[in-house]
């Protein structure tokens, strides 16, 4: 029983439900990399062990990152009376069982890279990769620029998925890349613009705190309609996603039934933007969580259903 305490503390430390927002886009990318024909008119096989490869990478890779981001910041954590009940600053969790936690996790990311074998892309971008999660920790500190850090963050994951699986495509045919790299550029500009509403909850603490973000340097309505751009910019790149081949990208079987997908997270992303106000700022969480977890599931399913019919 007390293990089991244990480990439910460190999965609440993480918050491994928010896995949610990264994983769907990197498995969404991956259906395109299966069902996008290569230049010889074949296409990649599925192997059981690469979507396990991908799965495991995600998990262990976010893991490790909010690991570090817990750690580094725990000093911070104190201080804001929002985050004070966090479980590093509160004890709930000692130090050494994060780091631990941590090491484990980055090994485990590494390991699992094997699984894409013969391909050795993934294996050699194992630690630049942790190395660009680890550093986004420390990017409040001295960059405003620190959302869009974490959008680039989460941006890897289709990118990645897509390199594990098409990476000898991609060494010799770099445009074969172009679809991931559309998707990426929508998960930084959302992640980006649902990382700033979140900072809006501790716009005064950082700047007592001299911490750089969006809302303590430009205050929140400012940060609230540069989010609602950078959403807009999101739906752009989804939008303009199954055109990617016309820069020499693989075709890509998206339809109507995607492009109907887009226009209700359209829809979903204004009531975000509804639920959060410059003088209500309560609904942040509905807001960051449950439309954004809808987003990224609602379009993974979109994109398999439209690829099966």
């Amino acid at each position: 029983m007390a293990d089991l305490m244990h480990l439910r503390r460190i999965l609440e430390m993480i918050r491994f439900s928010h896995t949610v927002f990264a994983l769907p886009f990197a498995l969404l990318a991956a259906l395109l990399a299966w069902g996008s024909p290569l230049p010889s008119g074949s296409r990649i096989d599925f192997r059981m062990r690469d979507l396990l490869g991908i799965l495991l990478c995600m998990v262990a890779a976010r893991s490790a990152a909010m690991t570090f981001n817990r750690i580094t910041d725990r000093g911070l954590d104190a201080q804001n009376p929002r985050t004070a009940g966090r479980h590093l600053p509160a004890g709930l969790l000692s130090l050494r069982t994060a780091v631990v936690f941590l090491s484990s996790c980055a090994i485990a990311f590494v390991c699992a890279t094997l699984l894409f074998l013969p391909n050795r892309l993934p294996l050699y971008g194992s630690l630049p990769v942790l190395g660009f999660l680890g550093a986004y920790s420390y990017a409040k500190r001295f960059t405003v620029l620190a959302h869009f850090w974490l959008g680039a963050a989460l941006m890897l994951a289709p990118i990645a998925a897509w390199i594990a699986l098409r990476g000898q495509v991609v060494s010799v045919a770099p445009t074969d890349l172009l679809p991931a790299v559309w998707i990426g550029v929508a998960v930084l500009l959302w992640v980006a613009g649902f990382d700033m509403i979140y900072a809006c909850q501790d716009a005064e603490f950082d700047r007592r705190a001299r911490l750089h973000s969006v809302p303590a340097r430009f205050g929140v309505p400012a940060a609230l309609r540069l989010s609602a751009l950078c959403h807009f910019g999101m739906l752009v790149a989804l939008f303009t996603l199954p055109f990617s081949p016309v820069l020499g990208g693989p075709p890509l079987a998206l339809g109507a039934i995607y492009l109907f997908g887009v226009s209700v997270v359209a829809c979903l992303l204004v009531y975000e933007h509804w639920l959060v106000r410059p003088d209500d700022l309560t609904r942040v969480n509905a807001a960051f969580f449950h439309v954004n977890a809808v987003v990224s599931i609602g379009l993974l399913v979109v994109v398999a259903i439209d690829l099966w019919c």
